[in-house]
């Protein structure tokens, strides 16, 4: 997570700071983005320039044989470093045209040396940008110049009284060749997988942040429903009291003022995880230990909820005491908007592995289908698969409905122990 903080989903990692700079390839590596296509090798080719054109000089002094390197040479030399701005834009183009440039040069009888390098680069470009068959010709094309010049050509080309090069020098040829072609695809292969592993990251990225948002929609349809519900009912009974039983009228009122200032906290303490992270939640999270205020909100909206609790209670992970929380709320909330029964009945079984719980009504349904198309009880089965449990809902064989929920214990336990900081760190 703090890898994830300092770089951003998706973004190159630090140069600095512990973690490796070239882990997911070279900064001038794009995987294929519109920015990486326009940005220019500027840096790296000045510096081939730099080194071709003294290198150049430098080779000239030790082959005698070959030509002096004059201001065409060096106007040549710097045509061929000068295409490599385009080997990304334009690999294949770049890679011919640079062999072509070397061929004048040794053509022209200037001397061997880093010109080369040119060609080893324009071809590694070509490679690693997925046009293999392209650099493998111009690196073939660049041999069979070399055979045509040196063996066949050379009488009619300077330096005069040159002769034919030996055959032996043609294998040091080829093995450069096929060093240039061995270090290309060893380019290749490499980049494709750290192209691989930035799109696994990205991908990975928006797999949490879909997670977060869905935990947050849920969440938020959790309060939101149940208190609105009550809230709506209150608002009935108030308008249907307003003139005959000012009284009741105004205890719904109050009633609509408590639920809203409920629901009012809790979507500020579910919009609290936005806030940055590693910042602790400013209240904790609802739990059974709230039931009770659950039963008196129910009874205020006219249900008469009677709780019943069996085995012993023992103090409950904090995902499986939420989601428990949730399921009975949205339990309660379905009771009050589909059905027309006025009681209903929750029972908790505490057992050392799960948490079993059972939310029932007398109905008869008042014409919404509460049979699971709703949000609300996708987002229960959700709450409770995401713990390893399960969730069935359904109309009763003697009338009404009933929600059943089993909450496996023992691997919340242990996430919950794997992701509790230790006291020596």
């Amino acid at each position: 997570m703090d890898e994830q903080r300092e770089r951003g989903p998706g973004g190159p990692p630090p140069a600095w700071g512990g973690a490796p700079m070239w882990r997911y390839g070279p900064p001038w590596w794009s995987s294929g983005t519109e920015d990486g296509a326009r940005r220019l090798p500027w840096l790296t080719t000045l510096a081939l320039t730099v080194f071709v054109q003294i290198g150049s000089g430098f080779a000239g002094d030790g082959q005698p044989g070959r030509e002096s390197v004059t201001p065409t040479a060096r106007v040549l030399l710097f045509l061929a470093t000068a295409a490599l701005l385009a080997r990304h834009r334009h690999p294949v183009p770049v890679a011919y045209a640079t062999v072509g440039l070397t061929l004048v040069y040794l053509g022209a009888g200037y001397p061997y040396g880093p010109v080369l390098l040119t060609v080893a680069v324009a071809c590694f470009a070509a490679v690693v940008a997925g046009h293999r068959r392209a650099a493998w010709g111009a690196v073939g094309a660049l041999w069979a110049g070399h055979l045509l010049l040196a063996h066949w050509l050379y009488p009619w080309l300077p330096p005069g009284g040159d002769g034919a090069r030996a055959w032996s020098e043609e294998i040091v040829v080829a093995v450069w060749v096929v060093a240039i072609v061995a270090v290309s695809e060893l380019g290749r292969v490499r980049r494709e997988q750290w192209v691989k592993e930035r799109a696994e990251r990205a991908q990975a990225a928006r797999r949490r942040a879909d997670k977060e948002r869905l935990r947050m929609a849920r969440e938020l349809h959790d309060v939101l429903a149940h208190s609105i519900s009550v809230i709506n009912v209150q608002a009935g009974m108030g308008l249907a009291l307003l003139d005959s039983d000012p009284e009741q009228a105004r205890a719904a009122l109050t009633t609509i003022k408590a639920a809203s200032k409920e629901a009012l906290g809790e979507v500020r303490q579910v919009l609290d995880t936005l806030r940055a992270p590693g910042e602790a939640p400013r209240a904790p999270a609802p739990g059974l230990d709230r039931l009770p205020e659950l039963v008196e909100q129910a009874r205020s909206a006219g249900l008469t909820v009677d709780v019943t609790a069996e085995g012993t209670r023992a103090k409950l992970p904090a995902g499986a005491d939420l989601a428990a929380f949730r399921i009975v709320q949205e339990a309660l909330t379905n009771v009050v908007r589909h059905s027309g029964s006025r009681h209903a009945r929750v029972r908790v079984s505490h057992e050392k592995t799960a948490l079993t719980l059972r939310v029932d009504d007398d109905g008869p349904a008042t014409g919404a289908d509460a049979g699971g198309s709703g949000n609300g009880l996708a987002g229960m089965r959700e709450r409770a698969a995401a713990l390893g449990g399960t969730i069935e809902a359904g109309p009763r064989p003697d009338g009404g409905f009933r929600v059943s929920a089993v909450l496996p214990l023992a691997a919340d336990r242990d996430r919950e122990a794997r992701t509790a900081p230790r006291e020596d760190q």
